[in-house]
């Protein structure tokens, strides 16, 4: 246990300075306005945001339990030559 002991003065500095940032960062945040804040709301809520494209349905393997799919071109590889065992 008293190995750990240098650990302590780290642990203060440390402690102190997330305490000082805490009490910096509060006094940065004011209170906004009631009526700036529904302007801002209003303003953000009339803006015309473009509609995502709907992708592409793309056709989904038949889970087969193969860890190798076979090609989609059958002309590439004879089925016959494929065996599942």
């Amino acid at each position: 246990m008293e190995i750990l002991w240098w650990l302590v003065p780290s642990l203060a500095v440390t402690s102190a300075a997330m305490c000082w940032v805490g009490w910096l960062g509060r006094e940065g945040r004011g209170e906004i306005d009631r009526e700036v804040a529904v302007e801002r709301l209003a303003r953000a809520l009339s803006k015309d945001r473009p509609t995502p494209a709907k992708p592409e349905a793309r056709m989904r393997d038949r889970s087969t339990g193969i860890a190798v799919r076979p090609t989609r071109d059958a002309s590439e590889v004879p089925p016959s030559t494929r065996r599942a065992s």
